[in-house]
């Protein structure tokens, strides 16, 4: 039979799983060596009664080994992210203000502890591309998605969330056992990147930890600022102690930053639009330390698990963190501030359903039970609102 351009198979992985040559399953299947070679490689369309015999031969069903590439549909959707034209792209995908926006799985945003299934591939759109431009290296923002499953109910019932908080992704594990049809999907982002990627459209709810000096308020001015005039309330998850990270039994007797400088320590730092970072950069500023005296002051990495593990390994003598990332990696912790770990949301995603299944969930003693076994917040005022702008 002559090739169908629609038709796909995974003949090969299934066959070489289990230890075949091209030949071996020839013979099951009597068939030649040729017409598996043929089908493998896309040239070749089996008849029914062959493909009723390899499916045998395999111990498999049909629809294990082929499918129609145009019985999965594509969608339209924002990148959350720019990747190069020519990298073959999993991505995830929801529903955000009613556009789609993929997540591209790329790096670590391709991993939480296991790496996260795709909910389809990413294909450039063509005519993003402007003539004379080298295709291989244009960032895009706006691709084809090609869905690896048909269906999108699981899709349309994810919520987003961008932030750094570690309990996010305790807080959204309950949730999906309290609603099994719901996703939440935690993209990881410090503060200032978390509310930026709510006003592009990205999240529909930002979490973050941000104090300013001048009003004495957190979070809500960084928010009227970046929101620029848009609709939001704040809602607390918690407030958490932040301090420095030490070593166990904080053999260099690290007791404030001014210690940092006296006892020639070394820091490992957050990237700008942390809230970690903000945090010590004021703290310095207030005993007059300027920043470049902090030996490792510039050794930056992107999140508090690795802050703590830096310090866990001997990598830094100290960094900024939470009790509670102090307490998981065994590590000491020196107390400086306590600080309001609010989640942003737009008013106008408020009444969609998986945003209000994600939030009722707030006051359930699972949820409250995970965070107060961790240590380090206080919850006595979650899911409160505390403010609107």
């Amino acid at each position: 039979m002559k090739q169908d351009n629609d038709l796909r198979n995974n003949l090969k992985s299934i066959r070489t799983r289990l230890g075949m040559s091209q030949q071996d399953l020839a013979n099951l299947a009597s068939v030649t060596r040729q017409t598996i070679s043929g089908v493998e490689s896309g040239q070749y369309a089996p008849s029914v009664a062959i493909t009723l015999r390899l499916a045998k031969a395999l111990g498999c069903q049909v629809e294990d080994l082929f499918w129609l590439e145009r019985d999965l549909p594509e969608i339209e959707a924002l990148l959350s992210k720019p990747v190069p034209n020519d990298h073959q792209t999993r991505v995830s995908l929801a529903r955000v203000g009613g556009q789609w926006v993929a997540y591209p799985l790329i790096g670590k945003d391709a991993f939480r502890q296991d790496m996260i299934p795709a909910d389809g591939e990413a294909v450039a759109l063509s005519h993003l591309i402007g003539e004379g431009e080298d295709e291989s290296q244009i960032n895009i923002d706006k691709v084809r998605v090609r869905l690896l499953d048909d269906n999108l109910e699981t899709l349309h019932n994810t919520v987003v969330i961008a932030g750094c908080a570690p309990v996010i992704s305790l807080w959204a594990r309950a949730t999906e056992r309290w609603h099994p049809q719901l996703r939440v999907q935690f993209n990881f982002a410090n503060s200032m990147s978390a509310l930026h990627s709510l006003c592009r459209g990205e999240a529909h709810i930002a979490g973050m930890h941000l104090y300013d000096t001048e009003t004495g308020e957190y979070n809500t001015p960084f928010v009227r600022d970046v929101l620029a005039g848009r609709q939001a309330v704040l809602i607390t998850l918690g407030v958490w102690e932040e301090g420095l990270l030490v070593k166990s039994g904080n053999p260099m007797g690290i007791r404030t930053v001014t210690d940092l400088v006296s006892q020639g320590a070394t820091i490992v730092n957050r990237e700008i639009g942390a809230g970690t970072r903000l945090l010590l950069e004021q703290t310095l500023q207030k005993e007059q330390i300027p920043f470049h005296a902090v030996q490792g002051f510039n050794y930056i990495v992107q999140n508090h698990q690795d802050v703590a593990q830096a310090v866990a390994l001997g990598a830094a003598d100290a960094g900024m963190g939470t009790a509670s990332v102090a307490t998981a990696f065994g590590l000491g912790f020196i107390p400086l501030h306590q600080s309001r770990y609010d989640l942003v949301i737009l008013k106008e995603y408020l009444e969609e359903a998986p945003v209000q299944q994600l939030l009722s969930t707030l006051g359930h003693r699972m949820v409250h039970s995970q965070f107060e076994i961790l240590g380090g917040y206080d919850i006595s005022k979650i899911g409160e609102v505390v403010a609107t702008v």
